[in-house]
């Protein structure tokens, strides 16, 4: 069997990211007309995040998308990545595939020609750091099993897969689809679980797809204990290392703890001025350690790169390196 020309392929939400600074009150007068959750994720039509954009303060906009967003900070490390994802043949859809393209990352997935708009998450951004989502998904969840190039796939050594994007049966069948052509070509396949409220929709899914289907699976503390139904992230923790290889399960300033059958390895937080928005850092802890897991480094080197990309990108606005990571790799030796 040929060594792998690519490192890791994503597939995920191909989205634009809106994000505006706002305060608590914003938030509140929110929940009470449309539901919007602090520190959460909603779903949202088209006519209300148009509606939501006219009320949000000025702010950047972006190409985002969770697992995009990973393979940015992947790229910035020096790894070789690939992105599969469904935007539109519109403005948006064209600046998000330009904006992967320049990073270096592979993107070929066709374009949607008729239908939805591409996707975009309209981010609120309080003073305490919280980011509160509110996401139209649009043409990324049009992505189905004709989708996935398998020979991107059995081309990288890990296929990881965005938990954003289980929301449709057909996404479902893609990421069946994906894991199955990575495992028959003796590859790793992993998986982000997103969001607790991605979680709470559809654990029996996800903890099918876990089982049958995942070797390495990325968790906040929040998503862990939703996905086992437990108060106690010690107890979830030791569910989730009998249904994978590895675990990585990261716990805000507590640092993140990461399972590798018996062993337990207890990163530390990385240092980080001040925290300003916590977008990406869950996207960008992923990237660190898949970077360091697929240049062969051990488990805790990997968690350290993943520790010192989140500190880096929860330090300023948005949820994409504004630093070179490759930079970040003698700090974690």
């Amino acid at each position: 069997m040929s060594e792998p020309q690519l490192d890791v392929i994503a597939v995920g939400n191909a989205l634009v990211d809106v994000l505006s600074q706002t305060d608590d009150a914003f938030i509140e007068k929110q929940n009470k007309r449309h539901g919007m959750e602090k520190g959460a994720m909603t779903l949202i039509d088209e006519a209300r995040a148009i509606d939501l954009y006219t009320q949000m303060p000025p702010g950047i906009e972006s190409s985002g998308g969770s697992a995009a967003n990973t393979m940015a900070g992947f790229a910035s490390f020096g790894g070789n990545g690939a992105f599969i994802g469904k935007v539109a043949d519109d403005d948006l859809g064209k600046i998000f595939q330009h904006d992967l393209r320049s990073l270096g990352i592979k993107f070929e997935t066709q374009p949607l020609i008729m239908g939805a708009k591409t996707g975009r998450c309209l981010i609120c951004v309080t003073p305490d750091a919280q980011r509160t989502m509110n996401t139209f998904l649009g043409a990324s969840v049009e992505l189905t099993a004709n989708d996935i190039d398998e020979a991107l796939i059995a081309n990288a050594k890990i296929t990881y897969l965005e938990g954003y994007l289980f929301d449709r049966d057909t996404a479902k069948a893609a990421f069946i689809h994906a894991a199955e052509t990575a495992h028959a070509a003796g590859h790793r396949v992993a998986l982000t679980l997103s969001d607790p409220f991605c979680v709470d929709r559809h654990r029996s899914d996800f903890l099918r797809l876990i089982e049958s289907h995942i070797d390495i699976l990325f968790a906040n503390e929040e998503e862990i204990k939703s996905l086992f139904m437990q108060d106690n992230f010690d107890d979830a923790a030791s569910a989730v290392s009998q249904h994978v290889e590895i675990a990585a399960m990261t716990r805000s300033e507590k640092g993140a703890v990461i399972r590798n059958g018996e062993k337990t390895y207890e990163i530390p937080a990385a240092l980080v001025d001040e925290v300003i928005d916590t977008t990406g850092a869950g996207d960008q802890f992923a990237a660190g350690f898949l970077y360091g897991f697929t240049s062969g480094k051990d488990i805790e080197t990997c968690g350290k790169l993943g520790a010192l990309a989140a500190a880096e990108v929860i330090g300023h606005m948005g949820p994409r390196p504004e630093m070179l990571y490759k930079d970040l790799i003698a700090k974690a030796a």
